[in-house]
């Protein structure tokens, strides 16, 4: 026996128990019914739909649970939901239905049933919220019957009162036999019990029917607190195989959404921490390659002005150098000019030798100068592209 078949027999059981009594006391319950037909009527239909509703309720937790035992079976054989579509329509769930098509994607994807911790929270909530709104209905069919009882007690008073202020305006005393007036009183009585009786009758009917009502719904309640603890402890299972990457030991108040925004945010912070050391250490490298680039900066101004102090001498020399080159090219052109002039050969020879030496310095000293321009100026252009690749390097190291 299932839960709900034990629910379901403990509600037929207090049925029956109640039409036993209902039977001993028929005639004096048949006669309070006759009383307010119209309103006791209406008590009793409403004490119908409340029973029928509590037995829906637990059918449907009788056809959930069977669809529940039968995928739990399935699932432990490890069958695909996709081979018994026909039992599937046959016994398709209605507080289950969500779960159903989850499990279903999950089985098809994977071949296996797994949930989250968040999913299985919101299964449950979900669920829970279903059961709540089945049990609204039947509830307010309680209250219902209370209060069709209350407004028949408060009708049958009202009736009663008035009836009573019409007999004592009616009755009169004077010059009558007192068995006539006795009579009248008697017969002015009737509608004041009639009242009573729809009074008492209908609040009978509407307690009672709201008492029956109360138990049948404790059962039903009690009915889908068993099915809902016995679908937790379910799931729980399945969770605890698939929970590996969701949560914690000791953290289960903290949902799985903060806890891996907390762990990425641990992450960003450590990632942070290691290019923040590798952009301390990229500015402690920057700060010697600059200190070591003003030292060589330095030692390339100090040759750059030892090279100008040369070429300012070299500069000099040249400019010494061409008042005396033109003495000797005027003295060359002279002397060919006067070839009759009495000079030896050996003196033009000597002449012409130093010409030669002299041309020769002069190229020399051209060639030497435009020698070292060519070498400042690539030293000047390596030492800018040496900054620029330097700058560079730093800024990538930065970023």
């Amino acid at each position: 026996m299932d839960n709900t078949t034990r629910f379901l027999f403990r509600m037929l059981l207090f049925l029956v128990a109640t039409s036993v009594v209902g039977a001993f006391l028929f005639q004096t319950l048949y006669d309070a019914f006759l009383t307010n037909l119209l309103l006791n009527s209406l008590i009793f239909a409403v004490l119908l739909i409340g029973i029928f509703l509590n037995f829906r309720q637990v059918f449907i937790l009788r056809t959930e649970s069977n669809w529940l035992k039968s995928f739990q079976l399935k699932s432990k054989n490890k069958e695909s939901l996709k081979s018994d579509l026909g039992i599937r329509k046959q016994f398709e769930p209605l507080l289950l239905l969500p779960m159903s098509k989850m499990l279903s994607e999950s089985q098809n994807k994977s071949g296996k049933f797994s949930l989250s911790a968040q999913a299985m929270r919101t299964l449950l909530d979900g669920i829970a919220s279903r059961l709540d709104e089945s049990r609204e209905v039947a509830r307010y069919f309680i209250g219902l019957s209370i209060f069709l009882g209350l407004l028949g007690t408060f009708w049958g008073l009202l009736e009663t009162v008035a009836s009573i202020g019409d007999v004592i305006r009616n009755l009169s005393i004077t010059g009558d036999d007192i068995t006539v007036i006795f009579n009248t009183l008697k017969s002015g009585l009737e509608k004041p019990l009639d009242g009573m009786g729809t009074a008492f009758s209908s609040s009978l009917f509407g307690l009672g029917g709201s008492l029956i009502l109360g138990f049948l719904d404790l059962q039903a309640g009690q009915a889908q607190n068993s099915f809902y603890n016995h679908l937790e402890e379910w799931l729980s299972g399945m969770t605890r195989l698939s929970s590996t990457n969701e949560a914690r030991e000791g953290e289960q108040n903290i949902s799985a959404y903060t806890e891996a925004l907390l762990e990425q945010t641990a992450e960003s912070l450590d990632e942070l921490q290691r290019i923040i050391g590798k952009s301390e250490e990229s500015r402690i490298s920057a700060n010697n390659h600059f200190a070591k680039m003003n030292e060589n900066l330095s030692l390339l101004a100090d040759q750059m002005k030892t090279e100008q102090q040369v070429l300012l001498k070299m500069a000099n020399n040249q400019k010494d150098l061409f008042p005396l080159l033109d003495k000797i090219s005027m003295l060359a052109t002279t002397l060919e000019n006067n070839s009759d002039i009495g000079i030896d050969q050996l003196t033009k020879v000597s002449i012409r030798n130093i010409d030669q030496v002299l041309g020769r310095l002069v190229s020399e000293l051209s060639s030497r100068h435009e020698q070292l321009v060519k070498d400042l100026r690539s030293d000047i252009k390596l030492l800018a592209k040496t900054i620029a690749a330097s700058g560079e390097r730093h800024d990538n190291k930065d970023t």
